[in-house]
């Protein structure tokens, strides 16, 4: 039974990998997408209180930096699933 369910995984390894190489693509979409909405925020906020500039700039910042950790953590995890076996 164990031999019958290993040759099944075998078989679906390119189904595995496309499934991969999407969710590291939707991973890094994703990613531009939530930096892209931040900086956009950010440019809004700035433009209606000039003051807070400097606040907003670095939690801007602190907060892109950790969707990318998540993004490359997606991405990482994406290609170990395409070249382990």
């Amino acid at each position: 039974m164990l031999s019958t369910i290993m040759n099944e995984v075998i078989n679906l390894q390119p189904i595995a990998a496309l499934g991969a190489a999407l969710g590291a693509g939707v991973a890094a979409i994703g990613a531009g997408l939530g930096i892209g909405k931040i900086g956009s925020s950010a440019m809004e906020a700035i433009a209606r209180q000039p003051e807070a500039a400097g606040d907003i700039r670095s939690n801007m910042i602190v907060i892109a930096a950790l969707i990318e950790g998540v993004a490359l953590f997606a991405v990482i995890v994406s290609a170990l699933a395409i070249f382990i076996k």
